[in-house]
């Protein structure tokens, strides 16, 4: 019998760290020897696959459009500013920046961090994003605000920016073909009307109540006009997240509701920490686990989808990653019963994690949004960055020392108030951010480092008092600080965060070579006060209620330990022995059965994407469309087919090409046989496998 999920917890936590995690000065090794590191995440995994999330860093409440030759995308980016990325691409895997619609939203001092207000969680979010009639819209929420528009000719910009007299809750908009635009909002009320001409208004007596509260359509719609008829696709939250769908003759209905046409589709992600319901957002925090029974709490739930040039539907979602925030995943989309389900045929409302690419008229380049490590010497700021609310543009210079990042100290009773502290999201699955700064401009009071802002958040810095320098780490949940005395004026500082465990470990140095770790592991969290995944970010404050010195940042490096799909490479043209996870029994094949025993090995033949046959002597693990699991020979074709997947924690799932199921251990049969839906996320239906 297969183990309960602490003893998988305990396995993966092993896992992680024996195979991937490295000792502080292991790590600066493994760095290139010259330069900052350039690898990172790419779902490209250059067979001819994609592996989700499409980047592992924050993107939620996507929204996209296809115009031309190119799909475009945005998303919520809450407090940070610029706002509302727009990115592009041609095969729905690759995406570049393109820019920023929103470059500063400034509507009072909470904007600006002053008086002790802040838009934490605020901001931009739910972007609704349209073209039409040669224009680029993009319609947005700001809590407190009538809804934002923004619209340019070209969607590298200039963008323009309007604001509308509603405000609606996580809107989408329809151009439909008669000239007529439509709106959907709101929270399970769901309403429908007809926007004005100039799009800032509702046209008067066509508000409509469309799904009462007890129809499970949720929130976050995505509108769309398909073939004649009205889609709406949603996101439900009832003891966790699934995707609903509804479609009518007519934008004001009535709607026929189908509750999930996606299900439980977190590829096998287990819910991590959160913070306690109804707990003070005050040290110590109470910080609790993830219930890893439930299913859907990482599931697929907020989306929509698109058609491509050649002729094939896709669907794309935000899904929950835990501390690492919100990610964007991607999925095939098969039709059933005038239905867009997120899955493949056989296996409807589940899609495996790795699978084909789109197909696209030539082959697309491996494309990145963003470059995340930065050594300042450019004459404006990478898109990368984004600012924790607005800045204070003369307190911040690329010019003033070229090649640095300079900060100046402002007033700031902690890292939470501090204004000008500059962000990027943090990437996973595991990600080290060294930091290099000159503090030899400080004054007495201030504080500059790096930190993991979230809530709650943790800082490694570098204090100034009149007694000299400290490198402090500052742990906000626990309200605890670690100094040691550091001489010299340039110190590095670096975070090792693994968003698989929620751990993360601060060190620093004194030459950029051996790094001395300092303080206790740093659990990291997902909450919903700032409304996003940690980032990390650099920041210079005044503890002491007057402007300080200067902070001059050099660099900073984003190591990835794993920047592609796949944790290890599939064993093509080896033999490999299966064991079901956390069993010590696996996968035996002999004499022409299946069976569940002492693992044997099976050779490893490279079936084209990313797909491989098993063999044991002359014979192939082979799959019936019912799901029944036997060894047969001859040349193996798609019987013998099976997508190699990992988990997002590393292990092995195996889905059968002949009826798109995964292979498993049955727990109560003790027989192997290729019917599950997907792994779930306590691993009770013997779908991982670990091999060697």
């Amino acid at each position: 019998m297969l183990t309960p999920f602490s003893l998988r917890l305990a396995a993966v936590l092993a896992l992680s760290s024996t195979l991937f995690t490295m000792p502080a000065v292991a790590q600066q090794e493994a760095r290139p020897a010259k330069g900052l590191s350039t690898k990172t995440w790419t779902p490209d995994n250059g067979n001819g696959t994609f592996t989700n999330p499409l980047f592992y860093d924050e993107f939620s409440d996507p929204d996209m459009i296809h115009v031309g030759d190119w799909f475009y995308l945005t998303g919520t980016t809450m407090h940070a500013m610029p706002g509302l990325p727009v990115l592009r691409s041609k095969d729905l895997v690759n995406w570049e920046f393109l820019s920023y619609a929103s470059p500063k939203l400034d509507f009072g001092p909470q904007y600006r961090q002053e008086d002790g207000k802040s838009i934490y969680g605020q901001g931009i979010w739910a972007p609704s994003f349209r073209y039409h009639d040669g224009t680029f819209h993009i319609f947005t929420n700001v809590n407190g605000r009538g809804t934002q528009i923004y619209t340019a000719t070209d969607p590298k910009g200039p963008w323009q920016h309007r604001e509308m007299k509603r405000i609606l809750h996580d809107l989408s908009v329809l151009f439909d073909d008669d000239g007529k635009v439509y709106v959907v909002w709101d929270h399970q009320e769901m309403k429908v009307a007809q926007l004005t001409d100039d799009l800032t208004d509702i046209v008067p007596g066509t508000e409509k109540v469309v799904f009462s509260k007890d129809q499970g359509m949720g929130e976050g719609a995505h509108f769309l006009k398909i073939d004649g008829k009205y889609y709406i696709l949603s996101a439900n939250y009832a003891g966790g997240f699934r995707m609903p769908a509804a479609r009518a003759d007519n934008p004001f209905g009535p709607w026929e509701v189908n509750h999930s046409i996606s299900t439980d589709e977190g590829f096998g992600l287990a819910q991590g920490n959160r913070l306690k319901q109804g707990a003070p957002r005050t040290a110590p925090f109470d910080i609790v686990p993830g219930n890893p029974k439930q299913h859907n709490a990482t599931a697929i739930h907020q989306g929509g989808i698109v058609f491509t040039p050649a002729g094939e539907w896709w669907g794309y979602s935000m899904m929950d990653y835990n501390s690492v925030g919100r990610l964007l995943s991607l999925s095939p989309v098969t039709w059933h019963d005038g239905w867009p389900y997120f899955g493949l045929p056989g296996n409807l409302g589940r899609n495996p994690r790795t699978w084909v690419k789109p197909k696209t008229a030539e082959a697309q380049p491996i494309r990145v949004p963003y470059e995340r490590s930065d050594d300042f010497s450019g004459s404006s700021l990478k898109p990368v960055w984004q600012w924790n609310h607005v800045p204070v543009d003369d307190k911040w210079s690329l010019a003033e020392r070229p090649g640095f990042l300079r900060l100046r100290a402002l007033p700031a009773k902690s890292f939470w108030e501090a204004r000008n502290s500059l962000t990027q999201r943090a990437i996973g699955p595991r990600s080290s951010p060294t930091v290099a700064v000159d503090v030899a401009g400080l004054k007495d009071g201030d504080v500059a480092g790096l930190a993991l802002l979230s809530l709650p958040y943790a800082t490694l810095g570098v204090e100034k008092t009149s007694t000299g320098l400290s490198v402090a780490v500052f742990d906000q949940a626990r309200n605890v600080t670690r100094r040691v005395p550091v001489a010299g004026s340039r110190v590095w500082l670096r975070a090792d965060a693994d968003f698989l465990t929620e751990k993360a470990r601060f060190s620093y140095s004194v030459d950029g070579k051996r790094f001395v770790p300092l303080g206790d592991e740093f659990t990291m969290v997902f909450q919903l006060v700032t409304f996003q995944g940690v980032r990390y970010a650099l920041f210079n404050y005044n503890t002491l209620g007057s402007e300080g010195g200067v902070a001059d940042f050099d660099s900073v490096d984003i190591y990835q330990p794993n920047p592609h799909g796949l944790m290890r490479a599939i064993p093509v043209g080896k033999a490999v022995r299966l064991t079901a996870f956390g069993a010590k029994a696996g996968l035996h094949g002999a004499a022409g059965k299946v069976a569940v025993g002492t693992p044997s090995p099976f050779g490893v033949q490279d079936m084209g994407l990313g797909r491989v046959a098993l063999r044991a002597g002359k014979q192939y693990l082979t799959v019936a469309a019912d799901g029944a699991v036997s060894l047969a020979g001859g040349t193996p074709g798609q019987a013998q087919s099976f997508q190699w997947i990992e988990t997002p924690t590393g292990e092995l799932v195996l889905m059968a090409i002949a009826n798109n199921r995964f292979l498993r251990v049955d727990p109560s049969s003790q027989t192997v046989v290729a019917d599950s839906p997907g792994p779930l996320t306590e691993s009770g239906d013997g779908t991982r496998w670990m091999w060697k």
